[in-house]
């Protein structure tokens, strides 16, 4: 973690900054400690040399001892002078004549080189060329550095151009006592200047740091506001460029956190409208995949919003092979859908617009989806419904005029036809004026028109009235066309019930009609009365053929017939059940029918109860 800081630290502004004032400082001392150390050598090279240097006196003398012809005791002269001569820097002296030949030295210890001819290049090219020559040499035997000077020796009694050379003065100084001082003035100065360098890399944090934090808060400032953090404000420490910089980021947050809310509540809004939406709306981007999509629109389609983004809606609405992308921006003409499945009918119209940019540029689609499957049904069933009045009432009507046709041809004045016929035109009549009262109860029903008069009737005798009329149909007529028996299966509790008994008894007696009309001959039709802690069963059973399978689910329908031969020719209309239906579901019961092929039918009807007392049911006759 450590590591992690100290690496973060070497890339901030804060160091980068000191990092520059440092650089800065260290080139500017660099500077100028090159050109301190280079004059101060020059001028320290320069006083050593004036140190050094032999007086005029001196060298006179020695130019006098050699022009003298007496050698050795000009040398002795020579010796003396040198030795009477005290410089400190100076580390030797030496004399040599014209002719290269040493003539004094003052090093006491090597004055067996005296009058032996000198080796020195230097020396020689002095005594030749008559001029004076100086070096700065380096000892590497033992470190040192020496200054070395070759001065020319004129006879004093020879001037100006016409002087004579009588040798040379070669002197050699140790330089070491100068380099000393210059090493030391430079230590001085490189500790000063690591001095100054620290100091100054101090400094330049400080003020980089001083800098930097306002920076670090405004980063930091925008950190949160990306993360939708809108609450915190940068410090302003002054009135310079990072002041107003600070400011403005304070001004941006606030105008940012105003936007985003806006946003937010434009969002929401959006979302609650499509949510609540009772059509699909599903909106795409400019290469036709899915951005959003409502959860109606995935009720639809049948898949959920999280799989639905980012696929392609003609994938979603399954046209991809009648219909382009292309398609359905040049043409946002009205699609019809059909997603109907085993499980459900949806039939669905698509409606399509663009969605563009004020420059005109196109950046998706939206789609809205309409369920129109109650429509579609309720057209289908208008025209069914059309189509099954016309072909019911188209029968009768024909079977009437051809009978009419014929008594006007003559067949009223035969005694033995004309009753026939004129009982036929009678029961089409009677059929026709039945099937449109019904279609009328129906329309009424449909409407909300129909009047319902509530009132609570003991189910138990009310049913068994109705069975009763049954019987004493039965008992009545002296020969009948078709033997039953009517079994009963009751609870023994009165069941209490608030329905319309004149409409509940006109269900009853469908049903049971139904029953005997579809039962053998001798058959046995089965009543039965129960009750559950809410609800009343009514179940009637025949044992006639039975209902298939495939149109249990139709038997309600209006104008359906199962065996549409042995129902027309008995008279009914197809419109009993439906009514029955119509008329169960306006007392707020259910009912529904369950039949095997070939062994019978049961008919169910199920109707709200709340268990009641005796002593309540006088007790709201009393208050009554």
């Amino acid at each position: 973690m450590l590591k992690l800081k100290r690496k973060n630290f070497f890339k901030t502004i804060n160091f980068k900054i000191a990092l520059v004032f440092a650089l800065l400082l260290v080139i500017t001392l660099e500077i100028v400690g090159a050109i301190f150390v280079r004059q101060l050598e020059t001028k320290n090279l320069q006083q050593f040399k004036t140190q050094v240097q032999i007086p005029t006196y001196i060298d006179n003398s020695l130019a006098e001892q050699l022009s003298t012809n007496n050698t050795a005791k000009a040398n002795s002269q020579i010796k003396t002078i040198l030795s009477d001569y005290n410089n400190s820097n100076i580390d030797e002296i030496r004399i040599i004549d014209s002719k290269g030949t040493i003539r004094g030295t003052n090093d006491v210890n090597d004055q067996s080189i005296v009058g032996q001819k000198t080796t020195d290049r230097n020396v020689k090219n002095a005594i030749y060329n008559n001029r004076s020559y100086t070096k700065n040499t380096y000892d590497t035997q033992n470190n040192g550095r020496y200054y070395i000077s070759i001065v020319p020796l004129y006879s004093s009694n020879s001037t100006g151009n016409n002087s004579q050379l009588v040798g040379v003065l070669y002197v050699r100084a140790n330089m070491k006592s100068v380099y000393n001082t210059i090493n030391s003035i430079m230590s001085i100065f490189a500790l000063a200047s690591l001095v100054a360098m620290a100091l100054g890399l101090g400094i330049a944090i400080i003020i980089a740091r001083a800098i930097t934090r306002p920076i670090e808060e405004m980063k930091r400032q925008t950190q949160r506001i990306a993360r939708g953090d809108y609450a915190g404000q940068v410090r302003v420490y002054s009135d310079d460029e990072l002041g107003q910089l600070a400011g403005a980021i304070n001004n941006l947050s606030i105008r940012v956190e105003e936007s985003q809310e806006s946003t937010e509540a434009e969002r929401r809004r959006l979302d609650s409208v499509l949510a609540h939406m009772s059509d699909g709306v599903i909106a795409t981007d400019r290469r036709g995949n899915i951005t959003i999509i409502n959860e109606t629109a995935s009720d639809f389609v049948d898949v959920t919003a999280e799989k639905a983004i980012g696929n392609s809606i003609l994938d979603m609405l399954k046209i991809r092979d009648d219909y382009s992308l292309r398609d359905l921006i040049e043409n946002q003409d009205e699609l019809t859908l059909d997603f109907s499945s085993n499980e459900r009918d949806l039939i669905l119209n698509a409606y399509f617009s663009l969605i563009q940019r004020e420059s005109g540029f196109i950046s998706g689609l939206v789609c809205v989806l309409h369920d129109v499957t109650e429509q579609q049904k309720i057209d289908n069933d208008r025209k069914q419904f059309v189509s099954n009045v016309s072909h019911e009432l188209r029968t009768p009507l024909t079977s009437l005029r051809s009978y009419i046709e014929a008594l006007s041809d003559g067949a009223w004045k035969d005694p033995e036809v004309a009753p026939g016929f004129l009982k036929v035109t009678q029961e089409e009549t009677d059929r026709m004026i039945r099937m449109i009262n019904e279609l009328l109860s129906l329309s009424r029903m449909d409407s909300g028109t129909t009047r319902v008069d509530m009132e609570l009737v003991n189910i138990n005798e009310m049913f068994n009235y109705v069975l009763n009329r049954f019987d004493m149909i039965l008992k009545k007529d002296d020969n009948p066309a078709k033997y039953y028996t009517i079994k009963r299966e009751f609870t023994k509790r009165d069941l209490w019930v608030e329905i319309d008994t004149d409409k509940f008894t006109q269900v009853l007696d469908n049903i049971m009609n139904n029953a005997i009309k579809y039962s053998p001959d001798g058959g046995v039709v089965t009543c039965r009365l129960l009750e559950t802690h809410n609800q009343v069963i009514i179940s009637i059973s025949d044992q006639g053929l039975g209902i298939p399978r495939a149109d249990l689910t139709h038997v309600f329908d209006r104008f359906f017939r199962v065996d549409k031969a042995r129902s027309r020719a008995q008279g009914g209309t197809g419109l009993g059940l439906a009514i029955s239906k119509e008329v169960v579901q306006m007392l707020g019961g259910r009912i529904w029918v369950d039949s095997v092929e070939g062994k019978g039918s049961t008919f169910y009807i199920s109707l709200p109860y709340e268990p009641y007392e005796e002593e309540d049911l006088w007790d709201d006759d009393s208050q009554a």
